[in-house]
């Protein structure tokens, strides 16, 4: 496609499209679709929140097998709830938690004040998570972030603390989370998973304290009226000259073909 000078991506993720910059034209702009499913997103973030915390993983267990057995449940309320990423999706998580009368603890690549409050930097993230009582990750996958939450991140999170990831598998060790929740120290929630899809003999899906969705945080309902008004918006402002929401990256000619500018 000689000619190509807008690719448009429904995904927030563009990580996948790196490695095939250099057979696009210079000068294609490359827009994602940023901010399209944050409802829908946080809204299962919340709710693999919540089903961990109130532990439905367990009772549905225990429905299974026709077994009535009530207990006590931690409730999310005066919890610290890590958000790491600020983006839409983060933003939209953490105003969620307030409803429940969580403390929403916000990190980000870059320290700053916001309407919403502070915002803590990525270097402070060893400090932050002795103190949380769960971390709900949001962040895009980059260089930075891949591993972001290996074992030694993990080991610094209390005994009973919930995980909760919306965002890229890769963002975590599997193994070191698997270490952690099979010892019952900490229970997950994951919406992504490393490797994905997640092969059905792998050991992740049948560990107790983990609870599996197969990456639906954006299939619901709504996401065709979304995605059709986001494109339409992009259209009109392509028709008129105007500048593109969500433009993640232009390649620029370069020796042996493009690369991002």
């Amino acid at each position: 496609m000689h000619n190509l000078e807008v690719l448009q991506l429904l995904s927030s993720g563009y990580e996948h499209m790196m490695p095939l910059l250099g057979d696009l034209p210079a000068g294609t702009r490359m827009a994602n679709g940023r901010g399209v499913h944050r409802e829908s997103t946080a809204e299962l973030a919340v709710t693999l929140l919540l089903a961990l915390s109130r532990g439905l993983d367990q009772f549905a267990a225990n429905q299974a097998q026709g077994k009535w057995r009530p207990e006590f449940r931690p409730s999310l309320v005066g919890k610290r709830v890590l958000v790491v990423g600020y983006g839409a999706v983060g933003a939209s998580v953490a105003a969620r938690l307030g409803v429940f009368r969580c403390e929403p603890v916000i990190v980000a690549r870059t320290a700053r004040t916001t309407r919403a409050g502070r915002v803590h930097g990525a270097a402070e993230l060893p400090t932050l998570l002795p103190t949380v009582d769960a971390v709900v990750l949001c962040a895009p996958l980059t260089d930075q972030t891949r591993g972001y939450f290996g074992a030694d991140a993990l080991a610094l999170l209390k005994n009973g603390a919930l995980l909760v990831n919306v965002a890229r598998g890769e963002l975590v060790d599997t193994q070191a989370l698997f270490r952690e929740v099979q010892s019952g120290r900490l229970r997950v929630g994951l919406d992504v998973t490393d490797p994905e899809p997640l092969p059905s003999g792998h050991p992740l899906w049948n560990l107790p304290g983990a609870v599996i969705t197969p990456h639906v945080a954006a299939f619901t309902d709504t996401f065709p009226s979304l995605t059709a008004d986001f494109v339409r918006r992009q259209l009109h402002r392509y028709h008129r000259g105007e500048e593109l929401h969500n433009v993640v990256l232009t390649t620029a000619p370069a020796e042996g073909g493009g690369q991002a500018a």
